[in-house]
């Protein structure tokens, strides 16, 4: 369903209620299933969650994940851990493009048997569970924190723990210190010293019976971000429930948006997001996005919407996401008319005022393509393409623009 954005100005002040952290949810169901005493509240309705949610409950022996890479890179450490049951995981066309050989090959150096149906290094996968006794492993430091975090949630059930040696300059740290502790928020003991990350084992009867509750998701703020910087001064936008010590990399929002003109206060659970100032065209936007890559997307897309000059590292593992991120930002923005370079790394935007109408804007089954664009209605109408992507990871999200004024039609 293609939904066009008309030119829009948004209400004065609004308040949201966004959902459970994607990124915190799924952790959190994995470690319940390993662990049922565990209760959760205020988990992500999101598309991935719900998939990670029903295969960790799932009796079949076929599991299918469709779009959801995180719930991939998770349900096969656990599946590998489940003794006497046999898996076939899968997912969708694109899920069986993106490689998992990092993760089967560390999780086969545990004593895992994990094989492939189709083509070597991706999915569907075939996998015996069994009892995993080794404890010893060693991964590339600057993959994906998912095949970190996938090892680090399974450790305490393993017979000896696990010894996690990263290899090289860490990327992702914020996610995973977040794995690490809602480890330790269930008792687990972990240590994380230069490049070694170590978990102690921990049987069921030792996991107290606790709630805990999902802090709201963080990569779904930035698209209000985005929107306030791109709204007249004053505009305010209170979001929550968010903690200002939160586990979320990509929480780095505050400080970065301060860089287009929006502050960040929280109170009461809350954040509040206003304008407080316009931007000069001569603004430089440089960051580092290695602890926050998800990120990337509404940052350059603020960034063209304010008609500045913008460059973005720390990217490299944008390639292997829902499409290669990187060429689809390229592009989107170049249709409505901006000048990008991109590396396999990095991203510059090139300052352009001169925005085209009436754009529309491939998602490439990517959520975040949706969400990215949508703020630039505030400036020029736009088309959003498969605009019902967005249900991956914020299913109610144009429900949200609407009640902040924003305008729009099948």
């Amino acid at each position: 369903m293609n939904l066009h954005l008309n030119k829009s100005t948004i209400h004065k002040a609004s308040t949201i209620q966004i959902t459970g952290s994607k990124s915190e949810s799924n952790r959190l169901l994995l470690l319940q299933a390993l662990y049922p005493e565990i209760k959760i509240t205020n988990v992500s309705n999101s598309d991935d969650s719900v998939l990670m949610s029903k295969a960790l409950a799932s009796r079949d022996n076929i599991i299918d994940i469709h779009h959801a890479g995180t719930a991939m890179r998770f349900l096969t450490a656990y599946f590998s851990t489940q003794d006497g049951r046999d898996i076939e995981l899968t997912g969708s066309k694109r899920m069986k493009e993106r490689p998992i050989a990092i993760l089967v090959d560390a999780l086969n150096q545990l004593g895992a048997d994990i094989s492939y149906k189709e083509n070597q290094g991706f999915p569907p996968l075939l996998i015996k569970g069994k009892k995993l006794t080794k404890n010893k492993v060693t991964l590339k430091a600057n993959v994906s924190s998912q095949y970190i975090s996938a090892l680090l949630l399974i450790a305490p059930k393993l017979e000896n723990g696990i010894e996690l040696t990263l290899d090289g300059e860490i990327t992702s740290v914020p996610y995973i210190k977040m794995t690490l502790s809602l480890l330790e928020e269930i008792g687990v003991k972990t240590k994380f010293e230069g490049n070694l990350i170590t978990i102690a084992p921990k049987k069921q009867s030792e996991v107290n019976a606790q709630q805990l509750t999902v802090e709201s998701d963080w990569s779904s703020a930035s698209y209000f971000y985005s929107i306030a910087a791109m709204s007249a001064i004053g505009t305010s936008i209170t979001l929550s429930s968010y903690k200002q010590n939160s586990l979320q990399g990509d929480s780095a929002l505050a400080t970065i948006y301060k860089s287009f003109g929006v502050t960040t206060t929280f109170k009461d659970n809350s954040v509040t997001l206003q304008k407080v100032e316009e931007v000069t065209l001569d603004t430089q936007i440089n960051f580092d996005l290695k602890n926050a890559p998800d990120i990337a997307q509404t940052i350059s897309v603020t960034a063209f919407g304010l008609g500045l000059e913008c460059h973005l590292t720390g990217l490299h593992t944008l390639k292997i996401k829902e499409t290669d991120r990187l060429v689809a930002l390229k592009t989107e923005i170049e249709k409505l008319g901006g000048q990008v370079a991109i590396t396999d790394n990095s991203l510059t935007l090139k300052k352009v005022t001169n925005r085209q109408q009436n754009i529309t804007i491939a998602t490439y089954n990517d959520h975040r393509m949706a969400m990215a664009f949508a703020p630039l209605a505030l400036k020029v109408p736009i088309i959003i393409e498969d605009s019902k992507v967005v249900s991956k990871s914020y299913p109610t999200f144009w429900d949200d623009l609407a009640a902040l004024g924003f305008i729009f039609s099948v």
